[in-house]
C-alpha cells in the first residue's frame, strides 16, 4: 500500500490500493495489545487483542475478498485483468496474499486462545491457594 502512495515504483508496476486495505492497516493494534499483555500475563489485554483481531484483521479481509470477487470472476471467465501488480494480475496476487494472511491470523487467534486458557488456569490455581 505504501509503495502505491509514496510512488516508489511507477504506476504501471503497482496498482493503487483497494479500499479495504486502509482499515486493514489497523491490524497492528491486536499485535500491540498482545505484546502489552506479555510482561505481567495480563488477561484483559489478551482478550482485547483477540476481539480487535476480529474487527481490524478478519473483517477487512472478508470484505476485501468479497470486493475483489467480481474482478476474480472476470479474470477466470474472460481472462481479462485491468489492475496489475508487478506485471501480474492484481486480483491473483491479492488472493494469494489473502490466503497467507488468513493463515497467519488464524494461527495468531489459535495460540492466543491457548495462551489465554493457560493464563486463566494458572490464575485460578493461585486464587485457590
Amino acid at each position: 500500500m505504501s509503495v502505491g502512495h509514496l510512488r516508489l515504483l511507477s504506476h504501471d508496476q503497482v496498482a493503487m490500493p483497494y479500499q479495504w486495505e486502509y482499515p486493514y492497516l489497523l491490524s497492528i493494534v491486536p499485535s500491540l495489545l498482545g505484546l502489552l499483555s506479555f510482561p505481567r500475563n495480563n488477561i484483559s489485554y489478551l482478550v482485547l487483542s483477540m476481539i480487535s483481531m476480529g474487527l481490524f484483521s478478519i473483517a477487512p479481509l472478508i470484505y476485501g475478498s468479497m470486493e475483489m470477487f467480481p474482478a476474480a470472476q472476470q479474470l477466470y471467465r474472460h481472462g481479462k485483468a485491468y489492475r496489475f501488480l508487478f506485471g501480474f494480475s492484481a486480483v491473483s496476487v491479492m488472493y494469494l496474499v489473502l490466503v497467507l494472511v488468513v493463515q497467519v491470523h488464524a494461527w495468531q487467534l489459535y495460540y492466543s486462545k491457548k495462551l489465554l486458557d493457560s493464563w486463566f488456569t494458572s490464575t485460578q490455581e493461585k486464587k485457590r491457594k
